[in-house]
């Protein structure tokens, strides 16, 4: 089978990418069959929401406990082997907990510790293909694949729950936990595939010193931990707000559900937007671009603090979403070329744990903190502060100093290796 790719997928032309993303974009589709499947097979069994958060949180917590962990190890062995690794447990894992699920023999604590075993290979995963990517694509095509890679994400956050809604209709939410363990099955044997140069891995060390040095790899950039303080706080404020208070105001005040759902859906289309768009867009200060179109995220916050027609909230939600999908490539790709390969790993994980801190936090305060305050000053407040942290961090002199293509203060040259990429007029073959 033959066909042409346009200028735009070109990093598809370079075949270990082609492989990763492939492996990449079937694992996260079957990804987001668990959750619907996982919902409704934990509500039929027991009805209890109380059990819901668990399973929920035995995934979450050992990803966030193990996430130092797998990033140390992704700077230790070979992150192919390592994804490859992760990617065989969760078969395992996802694969007993479908059979038991279509057996009808499933029970709670069995599916909570299935789905911390899950969490646990996504700790370990995540750090490791983060870090590959720029071993895998010429420097010229880093922030195309980033871009890639994302809008396979967005993309499988539409699909995966659609197709996940008809196992349940016709099958059963087991055999779509079946779907997805068959998926990692596939993207473990195109990994298996790529052909990578061994790289040099420096002397081992103590685990603790490894992550020691990972943190002082960190704290030498001030771009980079002002931009993880700035992510945390966006998360504490944005993300929760969100995610607690706009179901409420949804409910209460902008028809229920359906008006909730047209807004998340317009977010999502917005992100893949974003994410193609950033395949084109180049900006000569990507950091500076990147913070102040997180700026984006603040109207939504606005209109529903005011109630606003849920068509308008969601045209905002839209354009959040695009703004959102780009900054979040351009962040990544200049993450890539200003860490040095051998800390990438550890790196990357801090950079994940910093950023989803406050999370938690914010989740468990913001319905309080409305119910004390009012719903509107807690959106409408939060808004004004997450425009005054992105402008103190635009403010940081090595943010608005950083250029595009690794050209920053602290830039890091690092040369492609890996295949020759494909003539620009030769057809993909897979």
């Amino acid at each position: 089978m033959r066909a042409r790719l346009p200028g735009s997928f070109d990093a598809l032309r370079e075949r270990e990418f082609r492989l990763l993303f492939s492996a990449h974009a079937i694992s996260v589709f079957g990804d987001w069959l668990v959750p619907v499947a996982i919902a409704f097979a934990v509500l039929d069994l027991t009805g209890s929401a109380s059990d819901l958060g668990f399973v929920i949180a035995a995934r979450l917590v050992p990803m966030v406990v193990f996430m130092l962990a797998g990033g140390v190890w992704a700077d230790r062995v070979p992150r192919q082997l390592l994804m490859i690794a992760s990617s065989l447990v969760a078969l395992v894992s996802e694969a007993t907990l479908g059979v038991l699920l279509v057996m009808g023999t499933a029970r709670i604590w069995e599916i909570v510790v299935l789905q911390a075993v899950r969490g646990t290979t996504a700790a370990f995963f995540r750090p490791a293909s983060t870090g590959i990517v720029p071993d895998i694509v010429s420097p010229q095509r880093l922030q195309q694949a980033n871009a890639l890679m994302w809008g396979a994400f967005g993309i499988a956050g539409f699909a995966g729950p659609a197709v996940a809604g008809v196992f349940l209709a016709t099958v059963g939410g087991g055999w779509a936990i079946l779907g997805d363990a068959a998926t990692f099955g596939v993207a473990a044997w195109l990994l298996s595939r790529m052909r990578l140069p061994v790289r040099e891995v420096s002397r081992r060390q103590s685990f603790l010193r490894e992550l020691v040095d990972g943190w002082r790899e960190l704290t030498a950039r001030r771009w980079l931990w002002a931009s993880i303080v700035g992510f945390a706080l966006f998360q504490l404020i944005v993300i929760a707000s969100l995610s607690v208070l706009g179901p409420v105001v949804a409910k209460q005040s902008l028809g229920g559900s359906s008006a909730w759902a047209l807004i998340a859906a317009a977010f999502g289309v917005g992100s893949v937007l974003g994410n193609v768009a950033a395949i084109h867009l180049h900006p000569e200060r990507p950091l500076v671009v990147a913070y102040l179109l997180c700026m984006a995220s603040t109207p939504s916050l606005v209109l529903l603090g005011f109630a606003a027609p849920a068509p308008a909230i969601a045209a905002a939600e839209l354009v959040a979403g695009l703004c959102i999908g780009v900054s979040g490539v351009l962040y990544e790709t200049t993450l890539q070329q200003q860490v040095p390969r051998e800390a990438f790993g550890r790196v990357a994980s801090w950079d994940w744990m910093g950023s989803t801190a406050l999370r938690p936090i914010g989740l468990a305060v913001a319905g309080p903190l409305a119910a004390a305050v009012g719903t509107r000053a807690v959106l409408v407040g939060g808004a004004a502060v997450t425009v005054a942290s992105l402008l103190c961090l635009v403010a940081v002199p090595e943010v608005r100093s950083m250029r595009a293509g690794g050209t920053g203060a602290e830039a890091v040259v690092t040369p492609f290796v890996g295949e020759e990429p494909l003539p620009e007029d030769q057809a993909l073959e897979m």
